[in-house]
């Protein structure tokens, strides 16, 4: 937990809270567009279902609730923020600059970043290196070095795919599925090639830029946090694919489809089994200093982290999320307890 080892004074957060964070009387959540929907579905349940009002949730992309979470502590800051990354250690910084210095993070199951397309197009097979070379800003010239990604279509990536315009539309840099899908899609896919796998040792400023580096010349369209829009681009033009979280695509699956990676399709099981390529934890961080100044913090964390919310069988499951296995729930319950009853971790 990251209040653990951050090492600060709790005390001290929540006297800046003070009188500021009382007069709201109403949980503001801000974060991860991929979390959104997961913690909708918490927000109408707990407004319905306790003497809380229901809690305000913005879309605003992974970085970009974190940005806005770590601003400060009182009423004019989010209370909670949703991630579909772990929280960087220079975010940890900035919140304890600006006073956030009492954490608490709670993982709430794993989801899988798809590569979708149309139900009305081919299914897509393809492996990272294939993504790599088709999404990387540079890519090897064959010569032992890079040069700009000249790849058209997914023919001039290799000559068993379609020869089809690429084009895919994903998510902005602030978004946590953008941070994911180039660590664990374009970086694999980069680290095929041993040259570029050797600069990890040499230049690892150089190495991250060449694997987590996107074009910008319109083959990667950046599509904002609304996966709702990109779904319906991808229904107009059935040779284009979309970058979104798996639960996404769970939810319309009349519409569109997962390509195969690696050989694997994105379903519950293999991202729950991890043999999908392309998965990754989500999470969502409480400021402590709020719990107890802004009504129903503690119930609503309570709430999210029940066995009947988010266990198997639970309510997100059902909306796509991928459990947790037990002893790794139940240490996230018990934290979100330990939080609850304001004891220090």
């Amino acid at each position: 937990m990251y209040r653990k080892f951050l090492g600060i004074a709790v005390v001290a957060g929540i006297a800046i809270a003070g009188s500021a964070a009382e007069a709201r009387d109403q949980i503001r959540i801000v974060g991860s567009s991929t979390v959104y929907p997961f913690a909708t579905v918490v927000a109408e349940q707990f407004g319905k279902t306790t003497q809380f009002k229901t809690p305000v949730i913005e879309s605003t992309g992974s970085g970009g609730g974190l940005k806005l979470f770590c601003a400060g502590v009182g009423v004019e800051h989010p209370d909670i923020t949703n991630a579909s990354r772990r929280i960087k250690k220079s975010e940890v910084e900035k919140c304890a600059k600006n006073g956030v210095t009492d954490i608490t993070e709670i993982k709430i199951g794993y989801d899988g970043i798809v590569f979708a397309n149309a139900k009305s197009a081919p299914q897509m097979k393809l492996t990272k290196q294939q993504i790599f070379l088709a999404l990387a800003k540079n890519i090897p010239d064959g010569k032992g070095g890079l040069k700009e990604n000249d790849n058209m279509t997914w023919a001039d990536v290799d000559a068993s795919l379609p020869a089809k315009k690429i084009e895919v539309l994903g998510p902005p840099p602030t978004s946590g599925t953008r941070d994911a899908f180039a660590e664990l899609a374009l970086e694999g896919g980069c680290k095929t090639f041993d040259f570029i796998k050797a600069m990890k040792k040499s230049d690892k400023k150089k190495y991250k830029a060449v694997c987590h580096g996107i074009r910008e010349d319109g083959a990667y369209v950046e599509a904002g946090e609304n996966d709702v829009l990109i779904v319906r681009k991808l229904e107009a033009n059935p040779d284009a694919f979309g970058v979104f979280g798996f639960s996404f695509l769970d939810q319309n699956a009349d519409k569109v489809q997962g390509s195969l990676i690696g050989g694997v399709a994105p379903e519950f099981e293999t991202i729950a089994d991890g043999s999908y390529p392309v998965s990754r934890p989500l999470y969502f961080y409480v400021k402590g200093a709020h719990v107890g100044k802004v009504p129903g913090i503690k119930e609503y964390v309570t709430a999210f982290t029940a066995e009947k919310t988010f266990g198997p069988g639970g309510i997100l499951s059902d909306k796509g999320l991928i459990p947790m296995p037990d002893a790794e729930r139940k240490k996230f319950q018990k934290d979100g307890e330990m939080m609850a009853n304001n004891i220090s971790m």
